[in-house]
């Protein structure tokens, strides 16, 4: 790798034993020749600017739950890991607000929240593990999303150190903060390719005194009639967290139920949850099995269920994982699913599914041999395109992700992400390949 030519110069800016020789080659690629660790935001932006002057290339992870997410270039020149990068740099509990480094894992946080009776609203996979830098960067969300919203949503400042090593602030510090264009959208969901995230501003929410979970089996009914239900949910006063629809291999994975579920979710206060699960109780088409978790019941499901798919951190090598992530009208969610049912006979794959009849998204995890994945993701793709809607492969091992395209067709704002891109890294040093179309 050309950057061991410079090692002896980078010891010089980053201290040695933050410095690993690693030319390994992972599965998942996104690695570098050399891994740097950095602890603080002046040994990250004394890197990006001897980066920047030496033309190197740099690939950003946290933990490396999203190692397998986009990029087609197996290894850079260094891999800059946020993994030390961790700490809570201010929390503001009247106002609700938390500043927090990039690379702090997600867990950590909300643990820490909770005996402030306080909590970030969102919910990713692998929670234990992600690093809120990286679930911001994928703008990442879960079920919840139909309550919680997304990674957007919670989002009210960011502090970024761009590839040159200048640091720049978007959003505020403050809930009410409407000064000038929100800069923040430019970097969530960004996959890491405009800067580097230093510092992150959320607004918190309160602890809600309640939880309940309502779990619906429709084994006899049919898939017009799991239609009508959930429309009448969202034409009531109801408001419920998550509308997620599971597939039969998901629901009887969490719940031991091989049937179409519906997980419905609500959190407030005692009475208010009480008198919601009681409103679905009358909802209830004949023959739909109706089981309520109380709220350490819901937490221990919903623990499994961010487990759901392939955990990057730890590979199975005999068989080959991927993730899909589709976007549809949300009530088509229903229509992609019971394809995907089809698809998982035909191709002889096991494809875990489920989707928010709320917000429209659907992950399908597929597991099987290789051709059988490639081929189920093509015919998903597809499907989901037919109805209007895209799909993103969110994982998938690094050989087979140079043989289909990660994003899909391009869309037509492209234009718009290739200048800003432009702009801020004339020279692709960040994440180079990564992201839409190749930028």
């Amino acid at each position: 790798m050309v950057v061991a030519e410079y090692l002896s110069d980078l010891k010089s800016v980053i201290s040695e034993e933050k410095i690993i020789e690693s030319y390994e080659k992972h599965p998942l690629g996104n690695s570098g020749g050399l891994t740097v660790y950095p602890t603080t935001e002046d040994e990250i932006i004394h890197l990006l600017k001897f980066a920047s002057e030496r033309n190197l290339k740099i690939t950003l992870m946290g933990a490396g739950t999203k190692r397998g997410f986009g990029g087609v270039n197996e290894t850079a020149d260094i891999l800059l890991s946020l993994f030390d990068y961790r700490g809570i740099v201010e929390h503001t509990i009247g106002d609700m607000t938390l500043t927090v480094k990039a690379g702090t894992p997600f867990g950590e946080l909300q643990q820490y929240l909770a005996e402030h009776n306080q909590k970030i609203s969102l919910d990713p996979t692998w929670p234990d593990s992600s690093t809120i830098g990286g679930i911001v960067a994928a703008n990442e969300s879960g079920p919840k999303r139909l309550g919680y919203g997304s990674a957007r949503d919670a989002i009210i400042g960011l502090r970024t150190v761009y590839p040159d090593g200048t640091v720049i602030r978007s959003g505020g510090k403050v809930v009410k903060n409407v000064a000038g264009y929100d800069m923040n959208k430019l970097f969530i969901g960004s996959m890491g390719t405009l800067g580097v995230l230093s510092e992150i501003t959320l607004k918190l929410r309160p602890l809600p005194q309640d939880e309940k979970l309502v779990l619906l089996s429709f084994q006899r009914s049919s898939f017009q009639e799991i239609k009508e239900f959930a429309s009448r949910i969202l034409d009531t006063m109801l408001e419920p967290v998550s509308l997620e629809l599971l597939n039969p291999t998901v629901s009887n994975r969490l719940y031991g139920e091989k049937a179409y579920s519906l997980a419905i979710s609500f959190e407030d206060v005692e009475n208010s949850v009480d008198y919601q699960v009681f409103q679905i109780s009358t909802l209830l088409p004949l023959g739909v099995k109706m089981v309520t978790y109380e709220k350490n019941e819901a937490s221990k499901f919903w623990s499994k269920f961010y487990k759901l798919g392939p955990e990057p951190l730890t590979l199975e090598k005999k068989i080959t994982d991927a993730t899909l992530k589709v976007g549809l009208v949300n009530l088509d969610v229903i229509s992609i699913l019971r394809e995907s049912e089809i698809l998982q006979d035909k191709n002889n794959v096991r494809i875990e599914a489920h989707g928010g009849l709320g917000h429209g998204l659907c992950i399908f995890h597929i597991s099987g041999a290789e051709e059988d994945v490639l081929k189920t993701i093509k015919q998903l793709r597809t499907y989901a395109n037919n109805l209007g809607g895209y799909a993103v492969i969110k994982h998938l091992p690094y050989e087979l992700r140079k043989t289909i395209n990660v994003w899909g067709e391009l869309p037509s704002y492209f234009f718009l992400l290739k200048g800003i891109k432009g702009k801020i890294d004339p020279n692709n040093l960040l994440n180079y390949k990564r992201y839409v179309g190749g930028i």
